[in-house]
């Protein structure tokens, strides 16, 4: 989807778009597609690109996603929300990390651990 197409739609759809990408790295990841997990990734970043690039930082309409049924789309809503809502994605990534659900759990961990080493930087 090209930043054009992201800047015509709504932000429920934006957040929509953030959701289904997910879905799909999860898929991709079982699968072990790389290639594939690595575009998708590219593709989240153009939806949260525009999410910030909105009027207020859009990207707290991503906090539903805490509640989705899939732990990829949670794991991406909790480290795109970290700078704009800190204590509630972190717990999220505390939560995502004690489930034992990997490789998610793994990244949640790592994501934590970084945090606190100050690699992970907020944007």
């Amino acid at each position: 989807m090209k930043p054009e197409s992201l800047k015509k739609m709504g932000v429920e759809a934006l957040v929509e778009r953030f959701a289904d990408i997910g879905v799909a790295q999860d898929k991709a990841l079982l699968y072990d597609e790389i290639g594939k997990f690595n575009r998708l990734y590219d593709q989240k970043t153009a939806v949260l690109d525009e999410l910030k690039s909105r009027p207020g930082d859009q990207r707290r309409a991503l906090i539903p996603l805490y509640n989705h049924p899939n732990m990829q789309v949670r794991l991406n809503a909790a480290k795109a929300t970290l700078a704009v809502v800190y204590p509630e994605a972190y717990r999220m990534l505390e939560a995502i990390a004690d489930s034992g659900w990997h490789p998610q759990a793994g990244d949640a961990g790592m994501s934590l651990s970084n945090l606190e080493r100050g690699i992970f930087k907020l944007e």
